[in-house]
């Protein structure tokens, strides 16, 4: 039982507690954050990283009325037990459950719902000027990782606030690790920081000993401010936050409660825009946390005793596919970058960049950055490859539009974590790329339905002399052999045949457009692309035992469609299925829609794929089942349009 934890039902119980008991419940709230992760899975090591400081805001201020949000939101798991949400803290990132970040929906405590990183500063400021312009005087904090800040929009903000000179204060969670080691001159920058402390004391003893002058003191202190001012930026790095407009405050330990409480303390009766730089360990209080803290940045269920992931499929994932694919090729041509976000683990890059070091590039938490710097690189004759999450690559999408597909240059977007991506929820279930990149001139976009074909679909990408986007699913492959291209148990005995390649064949090119046929039919088409072609061909199946012959197609591109296959074998069954894993508006699904009607072809359609609204977390495969992208679902669909 958790003797102090157990009390907590609202941030104000923390106010009655002494340090000592204060620092018993961060030790039983880690133990609450690792218990839960091991069974659900989850962000352990930057949320165990910020305990104290959760405790410490929630002990200082008086949220909701003061408003803190979490960049992020990865780090916000001690904020959630503190804010009347211990009881179902055990549902965190199941279905139904809480969420495993910052949700408005969820709690008043929540004031901005977060996922992405580098939006804490604008949301925060956004508050603190309503705030002002209402006439109200509560505190508006915000917590930004070292990570998040390398992201351009944080700075905007950053600039944009030590102008307007309002109440803001901004916490800078330095735990030196993003989501992998950090990456670039803004990370050397915080790390001159953490070793410098001479020159914090030394100000404030200089001003207190000129300032104490009687009558001439503040004169005195103002005619030198200009040669102290010279003279810092030989001392310490810190002061470019300063010349932001902020006034600076640390480095502080991260996991001193009492230094955390009189620091917040100092910091909320300033009244003008504060930048504290806070100190912490990411993974805190765990060892294997600590010791390995990538892979503990979001893990799936662990034995708690060893740290060990509890492995229930062992076929490699599609990362990892990527991750041999790419550097097989790249050993074959040395044209070809890769470039990721911050994620080189994530994205399957690792590798990549141990082995081609040179040709890696791990541009941090700015996806818009990414894009464009490869869009240059491709402008004298390389190949990059740029690896990042569906999701993410939302943020870049007037860099995709404007500096790579207006000037048709050979970029190649991959794009893992496509589709359903399961317990993180809406900020992260990648079903909108179809959608928001189809309607791009110049763009290819295609998914595989397999791992044998997303390593053909890589070939191809890097063949090309234009953009193309390749989209794939989180999670395990169906069990393709990586030499043969045929499938081992998982696909029907009878669709095998055609799904086979020949034995030991090389990584092949797929003539852009061009869809395949997996199964003949006469009855019904059912035109699939990417994760769902194999519950297609599941469905065909069955509905041949009820007498229902379906042609089943792997279209494999979105853009452009294999228009001439999809017109013959529509007016020839007059019933067509399209299935995605994306939402439905401006998908697939929609595409055939259009080819049809451009036509004129007049036939019964159902597109199946995901509603408009943002898809809940949980098991991906149980929102697979609750939106009917199963084989069960295209049955039931089949035997309706009979």
């Amino acid at each position: 039982m958790a003797e102090i934890l157990d009390k907590i039902n609202c941030p104000q119980d923390l106010k009655s507690l002494s340090f000592a008991e204060l620092g018993k419940l961060a030790r039983e709230i880690r133990e609450e954050i690792i218990a839960t992760c091991a069974k659900n899975g989850g962000h352990l090591a930057a949320s165990l990283g910020a305990v104290e400081l959760a405790i410490a805001l929630h002990y200082t201020f008086n949220s909701p009325k003061d408003k803190i949000i979490w960049d992020v939101g990865h780090q916000s798991y001690a904020h959630k037990l503190l804010t009347g949400r211990r009881e179902r803290f055990s549902t965190l990132r199941k279905f139904q459950g809480i969420s495993g970040f910052p949700k408005r929906e969820e709690s008043e405590h929540d004031v901005f719902g977060t996922g992405h990183g580098s939006t804490s500063l604008s949301a925060a400021l956004g508050l603190a000027k309503a705030r002002d312009l209402k006439g109200g005087s509560e505190n508006v904090i915000a917590v930004i990782g070292d990570g998040a800040l390398t992201g351009g929009m944080a700075f905007e903000a950053l600039n944009h606030a030590g102008q307007l000179k309002t109440n803001l204060i901004v916490i800078l969670n330095d735990n030196e690790m993003f989501i992998s080691p950090g990456i670039g001159a803004l990370s050397n920058y915080l790390g001159e920081l953490r070793v410098t402390s001479t020159y914090f004391k030394a100000r404030s003893d200089f001003k207190n000993l000129v300032e104490g002058i009687p009558r001439v003191g503040p004169k005195v202190f103002k005619a030198v401010k200009k040669v102290k001012d010279g003279l810092k930026y030989l001392v310490v790095p810190g002061i470019f936050f300063e010349e932001l407009g902020f006034n600076y405050l640390g480095p502080i330990d991260g996991h001193n409660l009492e230094l955390l409480r009189k620091t917040l303390d100092l910091a909320k009766k300033m009244n003008e825009p504060i930048f504290i730089h806070v100190l912490t360990k990411k993974g805190k209080g765990y060892e294997p946390a600590e010791n390995d803290a990538t892979k503990f940045h979001g893990i799936s269920a662990f034995d708690p005793d060893n740290g060990e992931v509890i492995k229930k499929n062992t076929l490699p994932t599609y990362t990892e596919v990527f991750s041999q694919t790419i550097c097989q090729l790249a050993k074959e041509d040395e044209k070809i970058i890769a470039i990721t976000a911050a994620m080189p683990e994530g994205t399957g890059l690792s590798e990549f960049a141990k082995m081609y070091p040179e040709r890696f590039f791990d541009v941090g938490m700015a996806e818009q950055h990414a894009v464009t710097f490869a869009a240059g690189l491709s402008t004298q004759g390389f190949k990059p490859v740029v690896a990042i999450y569906s999701t993410f690559l939302q943020r870049a999408y007037d860099q995709v539009l404007h500096d790579v597909c207006l000037q048709n240059l050979p970029v190649t977007f991959v794009l893992d974590r496509a589709g359903i991506v399961g317990k993180d929820g809406p900020t992260h279930q990648g079903v909108f790329d179809l959608s928001f990149l189809r309607s791009i001139p110049n763009l290819i976009i295609m998914s595989p339905k397999d791992e044998g074909e997303l390593r053909d679909m890589l070939k191809t990408a890097l063949s090309y002399p234009g953009p193309i986007a390749l989209r794939y699913p989180r999670g395990n492959s169906l069990g393709v052999k990586r030499e043969e291209s045929t499938y081992l148990s998982a696909v029907p005995s009878e669709a095998q045949a055609s799904l086979q390649s020949p034995p030991g064949r090389e990584v092949e090119k797929i003539e852009i457009g061009k869809g395949e046929i997996l199964r003949e039919g006469k009855d019904l088409l059912i035109l699939a692309v990417g994760s769902l072609v194999f519950p297609a061909l599941k469905a065909g199946e069955e509905l041949a035992k009820e007498g229902i012959s379906a042609f089943v197609v792997n279209a494999r591109f979105v853009k452009p469609l294999d228009e001439d296959l999809i017109i013959k074998l529509a007016k020839q069954t007059g019933k067509v299925i399209t299935l995605e894993e994306n939402v439905i508006l401006g998908g697939f699904g929609s595409a055939v829609l259009e080819v049809l009607a451009k036509q004129g072809i007049s036939v019964k359609i159902k597109t199946m794929g995901l509603p408009d609204k943002f898809i809940e977390q949980g098991p991906a495969k149980t929102l697979r089942e609750r939106y009917g992208l199963t084989s069960e679902g295209i049955v039931k669909v089949g035997r309706e349009l009979k």
